[in-house]
């Protein structure tokens, strides 16, 4: 991995810059040490293929070779794929158990759960496990003593970089180019229906109709 004394000093240098990285997917089922690895790795390129004459501060640059690193291994090596059916019955599980609460007054245990919908109590913890692993983004984290969502801990140029992120836009490249300009138009540059609408020609009826259809696919398919 290493080739000579300067490249180890630089890796060392910005040892606390890999660690800021691998910390904030902590969430993930994997190895710290495995991600340390594959940081170190992303550092290493970055320092391999930096030019000292450039503007930008060294650990700017390598922050991206670091994230680009480390999010491609999380990508290709998540602890389990969840199918439709068991998000499917994690939704239904937990739109019941708000229901429930509501009604009881109380939180709902997982027995009560598993007998209003008929189903054995093991369903609901399998269901609770294949997806634990997918954090919300509101999920709350400590950081700096203060606890803050992973959202606001996370730079949109991180997002960009997360393993959701690139799945997406995997999924977003394989789509029909109609389809593809509409989701990009509503979602990424923010455009209501009737301006998304105007734009491509179409009536805001079809935007919708359109829009719910495109949605359904890219979930179905980054489910699977």
């Amino acid at each position: 991995m290493y080739t000579n004394i300067e490249e180890v000093d630089a890796l060392l240098e910005n040892e606390k810059l890999v660690y800021s990285i691998i910390n904030r997917f902590s969430n993930h089922i994997v190895d710290r040490e495995d991600l340390y690895q594959v940081g170190m790795m992303g550092l290493l390129k970055a320092k391999r293929n930096y030019q000292e004459d450039s503007t930008a501060k060294f650990s700017t640059y390598a922050y991206k070779y670091i994230l680009g690193e480390v999010s491609e291994y999380l990508r290709k090596n998540r602890p389990l794929k969840v199918s439709k059916e068991i998000l499917a019955m994690d939704r239904t599980i937990q739109k019941t158990k708000d229901s429930m609460t509501q009604t009881l007054g109380r939180p709902a245990t997982d027995t009560e759960v598993a007998l209003y919908l008929g189903i054995e109590e093991d369903v609901i913890l399998e269901a609770k496990r294949a997806t634990e692993y997918v954090q919300s983004l509101d999920y709350p984290i400590c950081e700096d003593g203060k606890e803050i969502n992973l959202y606001d801990s996370v730079s949109q140029e991180e997002m960009a970089y997360s393993p959701e992120m690139i799945d997406l836009k995997l999924q977003l490249e394989q789509l029909p180019e109609e389809e593809r300009d509409l989701i990009m138009t509503r979602y990424f540059e923010g455009k209501t229906q009737q301006e998304t609408s105007d734009l491509l020609g179409i009536s805001q009826v079809q935007v919708s109709r359109k829009e719910a259809k495109v949605l359904q696919k890219l979930k179905n398919n980054l489910a699977a």
